[in-house]
């Protein structure tokens, strides 16, 4: 079976451990670094299906994926040391867009819940940021996941 034939992927987890740098004085992560742990995952979530979130095409155009909205909501303090579950969800599945929603789970609790949309473009064009349809083969390799799945942590 290749790549092309396996299931759309509507959800993608993975882990890591938070490290110092992640947090503030108070061994707290740092509410900007979510952020940066949601855009981890989506890279990975890329990575594993082939490709990645800037690309240099046959052609020469170098197709990206900026980011148009993004939004964290803090439910429980995640700290130093803790290994945390991102759990990354296509919410949405434009043309040319997608939307993710990200559950943040340590210790048996959810500690955050985000959400971020990003435009598929080419980055290099003459009129500076394109936008385009999301390539082939990756739009038959992503699907929006069922509305009422509840997103839970693989160790619950």
């Amino acid at each position: 079976m290749t790549a092309a034939d396996a299931a759309p992927v509507s959800e993608f987890r993975t882990t890591r451990r938070v490290e110092f740098a992640d947090t503030d004085l108070g061994g707290i992560v740092h509410f900007a670094r979510f952020f940066v742990f949601m855009e981890s995952a989506e890279h990975e979530l890329m990575r594993s299906l082939g490709t990645s979130v800037h690309v240099t095409a046959e052609d020469g155009r170098v197709i990206g994926w900026p980011r148009v909205a993004a939004r964290c909501d803090y439910l429980a303090p995640l700290r130093f040391g803790e290994v945390v579950e991102i759990v990354l969800r296509v919410a949405r599945k434009g043309e040319r867009s997608m939307t993710y929603d990200a559950e943040f789970h340590a210790g048996g609790r959810l500690c955050a819940r985000g959400r971020m949309s990003s435009v598929c473009c080419v980055l290099n064009g003459p009129a500076g940021l394109e936008p385009i349809p999301i390539p082939e083969p990756l739009a038959s390799r992503l699907a929006e996941a069922a509305a009422e799945a509840p997103v839970e942590a693989a160790s619950r």
